[in-house]
């Protein structure tokens, strides 16, 4: 049994902000693989489902972000697991917005949550770090992790959740760096699709714009009659006088 804990703070004031990207991971993965409705147990919404034949729970606690282990602990008492059974996705100011990593322990990096899991699970749980960006100065640090996503930010924000969710099969596989390359190549090939999209639009446009022009510009000296003037006429929709 696996169990995937993200991380935030409860309740619709904190539903946008950058610190609960966690939760907004965790319901993209239920939603993806078509889990089971969420259930208050724990101080936690869970919500259960099988991934590949594993059975697995994810899990919102609700205790605020600062005391997550005090759910998360609960869980994994109860299922009689390890610290290695869990994942545990949160937010990560020392990444680029957009970017993932994964480690097994290691330190808090002052993050409240993960200090509160490491005091009630133990350190050996494995870390999903979704970055969310650096604001530039410690004193701004506050408002930018409780401030909610900018609309701008969906264009990195919703194929990073949809990556993640859509290779969760290597989650539960236990296998980190392929899940780790797999969300990369999916981030990768959505930039690529879009440049080449692009590309490929304004190649069409372009050729258009000669085939406009083309048709647009009428030669002198039309023959009146005869097998070229059939063919011009043809060519540039020129009608019979």
């Amino acid at each position: 049994m696996l169990i995937i804990a993200g991380l935030g703070n409860p309740g619709g004031k904190y539903a946008s902000n950058r610190h609960n990207i966690g939760f907004m991971a965790a319901d993209e993965i239920v939603r993806r693989h078509s889990f089971g409705p969420w259930r208050q147990k724990f101080n936690a919404e869970i919500s259960e489902g099988t991934i590949d034949g594993e059975k697995v729970l994810v899990v919102k606690p609700q205790t605020h972000m600062n005391n997550s282990g005090e759910a998360v602990s609960k869980v994994m008492r109860f299922y009689k697991l390890e610290p290695s059974d869990i994942v545990v996705i949160y937010d990560e100011l020392d990444l680029v917005a957009g970017k993932m990593r994964m480690k097994t322990g290691g330190g808090a990096g002052g993050h409240n949550g993960i200090r509160s899991i490491d005091a009630h699970c133990g350190n050996g749980f494995r870390r999903m770090r979704l970055g969310i960006g650096h604001p530039g100065h410690k004193d701004r640090v506050l408002h930018h992790v409780l401030g909610d996503f900018a609309k701008a930010d969906r264009v990195w924000l919703e194929p990073l959740l949809e990556a993640v969710a859509d290779n969760t099969l290597s989650l539960a596989n236990g296998n980190d760096p392929e899940f780790m390359n797999k969300v990369a190549l999916a981030l990768n090939g959505d930039r690529s699709d879009n440049h080449a999209e692009k590309k490929k639009k304004a190649t069409k446009n372009k050729q258009q714009s000669h085939i406009r022009q083309a048709r647009q510009t009428t030669p002198t000296n039309i023959p009146k009659a005869g097998p070229m003037a059939d063919m011009l006429k043809k060519l540039f929709g020129k009608d019979d006088d």
